[in-house]
């Protein structure tokens, strides 16, 4: 699976760990719903760290089409709250 996070590049993420990103991701749904800013910047973080610490990171001359696009890590709460809608941005 390709993962995009960005401004920070793209990220080749292991599909066994991708049970675990989900689970993050809909966390992030459930906090976004309460306005819980605070919980909302701990998950995005833990999420980020989870694909660069298990991902292998692609070259930035090798662009692949990315399977999940993980917003920039300054997004506001407000720009989460569209793009985190339903069962969130990671494909079930």
């Amino acid at each position: 699976m390709i993962i995009r996070i960005l401004t920070e590049g793209q990220w080749r993420f292991p599909a066994a760990m991708l049970d675990d990103l989900n689970d993050i991701d809909n966390s992030i749904v459930d906090v976004l719903a309460d306005d819980d800013e605070g919980e909302f910047r701990n998950l995005l973080d833990k999420m980020i760290a989870m694909v660069k610490d298990n991902g292998t990171p692609l070259e930035l001359d090798e662009l692949e089409e990315s399977d999940a696009i993980i917003p920039e890590p300054d997004i506001t709460i407000e720009e989460a709250k569209e793009l985190f809608v339903g069962s969130g941005i990671v494909p079930d």
